[in-house]
Order: C-alpha cells, then structure tokens, then sequence
C-alpha cells in the first residue's frame, strides 16, 4: 500500500539533490494558471453574472443570488447540533488564545538624539477568506481564517464557501454555522478561482479585498498565483502533508493513524514516514490495511494518497540522518514521535507546524490545538510561515529627525547618493542647508 526509500548507508546528498530523493505529489499550478485565466477575467468583465454561470457549471446549481441572506446563517445556527456548536465554540476559544498573544504593538527606537524611527502595526482594510467545500467540509478552516483577522484588527471580513446543491444553493450549513459563531455576516456562495477572483476584482455585490487567504484545491492556488501583485495571499496552498520522524519508541498503531488521518483528505495528500527503525517500519505497514479498512473513504482518497508517489515509509541510519531528510522535506505538518522527542524538535528548521510526542497528533492541531492549521506545503515551510495575526498585518517605519539629527548625517547620505549616481537625492538633503554641514560626530 505504502512504497519504501531505503536512504541507509551511504552518505545523504545536500540540499536539492536530496529533496529531489523524497516523494512528493504532482502539483503544477502553473499548468492550472492557463484554465483559471478565463474564468477569472469573466468574473472581471460580468461581476454576479459570471459567479451564477460559474456555480451552476462546477456546482450543479442556479442562484438567485450570491451573497448568502442574512436569515440562513441564522437558521444555520439554530440547527447546528449542540455537541458541534460546543466542539466549534471550544476550538474558536483556544484559537483566540493562541492568536491574540501575537499581537503586536507600536515600537519607537531613537537611533540618534532628536532622530526615531517608529514601528506601527496597520491592519489590512478588508479581507476575502475562503473556505474549501469540495470533498468535506471545513467549518474549521473558517475558524483558522477568522480568528487572526480579527484579532489582528481587520475591519472589513467576508467569507467564501462553494455552492452546494444539496442545500439550495448554499454553502454548506455547518460552515455558516461557523460564520454566524464569529460573528461575519458577509459570506458568499462562490467557490475555487471565481472565489478569488470576486474578491480581487470586486463585483456588484462584493466589494474587492486587500488580501485573500485560506486553503483549497489547485484551481484556487492558480487564481492566487494570477492575482499576485494585485491583492495579497497567504500561500498556494497544496495536498496536504504530514511527515512523522520516529524511533522504535513510537507506536505503530498511533503512526498508521496519524498517516491515514492526513491521507483521507485528498488522493493527492502525502503521508510520510522518517524513520531509523526496520521493525517500526513493518509494524507500521503491516498496521496500515486494518486501520484503512475500518474507515471511510477508502478507495476514492486513502489508498490513492498512501500508494501514491507523494507516500513513502523512508529508511535512514539514524535520527540524526532523520533530521536532515525532515528539514530536507520541509513538512506541513511534522510529528516527531522518537525518544527525547522535544530535544528533538527543538533541532527541526524546516515545517509548518510541529507535533510533540504521542499525545500532539496533527488531528489535534487540526481542530482545538488553538495552533492555526493554515500552513505551508509542498517544501516552502523552507521559507514561510503559516496563517497567523501577523499575516494580517503591515508595519509600517515612521521616521522624525530633528534638523540637528539631520544635520549630524547628512553628509553619509549625499556621499551614498553621489556613490549611486543619483544627484538629486543628495540635493534633496543640501538644500535644506547651506551646505556648510558638520562632518559627523
């Protein structure tokens, strides 16, 4: 079900010929930008018109309207089953937690006497999220989407989820259950590139946003692709991905689970195992089938994923060698389940999220770690961060010199402009004076 990279004995290469060792699933957003141009551009030219004809076309249903009325996400609310709404509330606590504690203030330095430069902390004005609702439903990601926007102090919040035919046309109750909870009320039925493309461009109903963000298929991370520059994104998002390190310590049972649990997202969802331990290799396999056939999802997700070239169980000579092939890979989501396992942690530099030990599994980051499960795929936690208030910020540098702070620098400046072939910013700086400037401390 699961192939085998035996990396043992010689020595692991460096940087990409390693990474180019390592399964990974094929994900050309590239290729998707071409299919997403048109579609995005006619949501440009016909607005509304073009998101009705986009729904009933990938969706299966004709709307009247896109924006979702008021009284459904109330009726949403009022049905959600009490043990759902709990679980919902519970998970949206201990994200606040998590993300009002990375907030950030204004900060003044004084570089030099009469001379600060100030850090200020701006909001993005308005924000488009998006919510996938393709094979499952993610009310969770709205709550991974929501919470930081707010707490960072986004005015404007409005939300996107597919059309969803079973439901008239709207999007799937639960996730506006989850809408009605945090309190936005401006939740769309458009769903993929028309999704992005509404947000970005505007249309008669939705007013266009600074900054899109949130997971979805290749359609969606193709239109985000096609927008950058216009407006902001988190990331283009990929399959997810889990990676367990792991040592004869850990359970072959909790292993198998945590890689069918990533596994049932998507055919093209990665499950990796890192790990130095031959015997915990085979239990893991031998763990796989049973634990597959108990569940759902079988034959249209979890075996794709886990035979797929994406998936491999990779045998290394030891954790140190583990380390290397996990930062090589640079997992969305990385359990470490080996002896000392949060020393080990400590050493990972690569991943978008961490898992400690046997009782962290990615299902618990998933949904009431109070961690954000927006993160980075497909290697570029080698470079990113996931979704956080931070993304929703921009620092914006205020600067206040005094003519004497001027003065005392003035001459470093008109020197580094001449350096650069560029006159006219020194004389910006001598016409403030008559040139007879002291020549600096």
């Amino acid at each position: 079900m699961i192939s085998r990279i035996d990396l043992r004995g010689d020595a692991l290469p460096e940087g990409p010929a390693l990474r180019d060792l390592l399964p990974r699933a094929d994900f050309d957003v590239q290729a998707a930008l071409e299919k997403v141009r048109p579609i995005c551009e006619d949501v440009h030219h016909r607005g509304d018109a073009a998101l009705i004809d986009a729904a009933e076309r990938f969706d299966g249903v004709r709307l009247d309207q896109v924006r979702v009325p008021a009284a459904a996400l109330t009726r949403a609310l009022e049905e959600l089953d009490p043990a759902v709404r709990a679980a919902l509330e519970e998970s949206i606590r201990r994200a606040r937690t998590v993300h009002r504690a990375q907030r950030r203030s204004t900060h003044t330095t004084q570089v030099v006497p009469g001379g600060t430069v100030t850090e200020k902390w701006v909001p993005v004005e308005r924000v488009g999220l998006y919510a996938p609702g393709g094979r499952s439903v993610y009310p969770s990601s709205v709550i991974m989407n929501v919470v930081p926007a707010q707490e960072a102090g986004v005015e404007s919040v409005a939300l996107a989820s597919p059309a969803q035919a079973d439901f008239g046309g709207l999007p799937h109750p639960t996730i506006l259950a989850a809408c009605a909870l945090l309190g936005v009320d401006e939740v769309y039925a458009a769903g993929g590139a028309t999704a992005v493309a509404m947000f970005a461009y505007g249309t008669e109903s939705c007013a266009p946003a600074n900054m899109v963000t949130g997971p979805g298929n290749i359609w969606v991370a193709a239109a985000k692709r096609y927008f950058t520059g216009k407006i902001g994104i988190d990331a283009e998002a990929g399959p997810t991905e889990i990676a367990v390190l792991a040592d004869d310590t850990a359970d072959p049972v909790h292993v198998a689970s945590d890689l069918i649990s990533q596994a049932e997202h998507d055919p093209l969802a990665a499950a990796v195992l890192v790990t130095d331990s031959v015997d915990l290799a085979d239990a893991v396999e031998k763990e796989l089938a049973p634990q597959v056939a108990a569940t759902r999802h079988v034959e249209d997700r979890i075996v794709p994923a886990l035979s797929g070239r994406q998936s491999a169980i990779v045998l290394v000579d030891g954790i140190e060698e583990g380390l290397r092939v996990v930062d090589a890979y640079g997992a969305e989501h990385l359990e470490i389940q080996t002896a000392d396992a949060a020393a080990v942690a400590d050493r990972v530099k690569n991943a978008g999220a961490i898992f400690i030990g046997p009782w962290a599994p990615v299902s618990l980051g998933d949904y009431a770690a109070g961690s954000n499960h927006v993160l980075p795929t497909g290697g570029c936690a080698c470079h990113s961060s996931g979704l956080s208030v931070q993304s929703f910020l921009r620092g914006i540098h205020i600067v206040d010199y005094t003519r004497e702070a001027l003065a005392d620098v003035a001459h470093h400046v008109v020197t580094l402009a001449e350096a650069e072939d560029l006159p006219a910013h020194g004389a910006a700086i001598k016409a403030r004076f008559d040139w007879k400037v002291p020549q600096g401390k």
